[in-house]
């Protein structure tokens, strides 16, 4: 038969009340009825319910991880699966649970945010992909409900938020590939709507700047996905029309895609770079030079920051992951040219 709470108070000697208070960690109950309490649910080896505790002391110890496509989008963007391994395991660490929800209808942000911040189905909320005047994050400062962002928000102020220098990693990606000698580089992205596409994108054009080559709008498409699709189809319009040396994307589907449609072209001296050194990179053929964006850590430090603020802890506030580009076969080097990290 399962142990409950009046189990533990009957022990005990105390009221369910107390027992309760007990496991809240309440100052107002005495260390000595702390110990007996405890000594009881030892004793009794129980385990006290998520939802009891959360209509005991107010909190449920559940975090909401929204996604903004359904579990089958998601779930094959390796990203995706990186960053919520790194959430699901800080979370674990600090004994709180996770709950993914995804909005695979597209409903309206406002009503499907209203679902985890309405009736203490949840203590707090974490948000991937940030676009511009961002209705969820507006709605959830409102609300004054405690939530992280993975991506850099327009607005920063009272804002919990994990991101890497995006427009830095772009930007120290194109002068290398120019340093390599390559004066015609294609840019292929996706959801221009999103921050982390704008500044990648304004990377690679400040660094095409920066070296004195002329910007040509042919060279540059932004599809509405991140998919291997999505990147084959843009390479084979780029190539239809255009002589280039290198191609760089800004997620490795999009790469993936890239690979493809040169691979079917007949080419074989274009390198390419792709964006988030997911697992499969190391094994397409020829292997892909992929930046690493830290997509675990992403996930760690964005729980870190969230579970900090429940906790009443002193937090930053934010943080900046490095990013390091990792060079395999798809970057064509030239002869006697070394390809050197940039100093951060």
């Amino acid at each position: 038969m399962k142990v409950t709470i009046k189990d533990v108070a009957r022990e005990a000697k105390v009221a369910t009340s107390t027992v309760s208070r007990v496991l809240a960690n309440s100052s107002k109950i005495s260390e000595e009825t702390k110990e007996r309490v405890n000594e009881a649910i030892k004793k009794l080896n129980y385990t006290p319910s998520v939802v009891a505790r959360g209509l005991a002391n107010n909190k449920t110890r559940i975090l909401a991880v929204l996604l903004p496509g359904g579990a089958e989008v998601s779930f094959e963007n390796p990203f995706f699966v990186q960053a919520m391994k790194g959430i699901s395991m800080y979370s674990q660490k600090e004994d709180y649970y996770i709950m993914y929800a995804f909005n695979e209808n597209k409903k309206d942000d406002e009503e499907w945010i209203k679902k985890f911040t309405e009736g203490n189905l949840v203590d707090g909320v974490c948000l991937f992909n940030v676009k511009d005047n961002d209705i969820t994050i507006n709605y959830l400062k409102e609300k004054e409900f405690p939530f992280v962002v993975i991506g850099r928000p327009d607005e920063i102020e009272g804002v919990l938020w994990v991101d890497n220098d995006n427009f830095a990693a772009m930007y120290n990606l194109t002068q290398n590939m120019v340093d390599l000698d390559n004066k015609k580089i294609a840019f292929i992205g996706a959801k221009p709507e999103m921050n982390v596409s704008k500044d990648r994108l304004n990377g690679y054009k400040q660094a095409l700047f920066s070296r004195n080559i002329e910007l040509d709008n042919e060279l540059i498409i932004e599809m509405d996905d991140f998919s291997e699709k999505n990147g084959y189809l843009a390479a084979k319009k780029i190539l239809e029309k255009n002589k280039v040396s290198a191609f760089v994307t800004t997620d490795d589907l999009l790469a993936f895609g890239v690979q493809r449609a040169i691979k079917d072209l007949g080419y074989e001296d274009i390198s390419i770079v792709g964006f988030n050194n997911i697992p499969l990179t190391q094994y397409k053929n020829p292997p892909l030079s992929s930046v690493d964006i830290n997509s675990e850590k992403l996930g760690m430090y964005a729980t870190k920051l969230l579970i900090d603020k429940l906790e009443n802890r002193e937090s930053k506030g934010y943080y900046v992951i490095e990013t390091k580009l990792v060079e395999r076969e798809s970057l064509i080097k030239k002869e006697n040219v070394n390809l050197v990290q940039p100093i951060a």
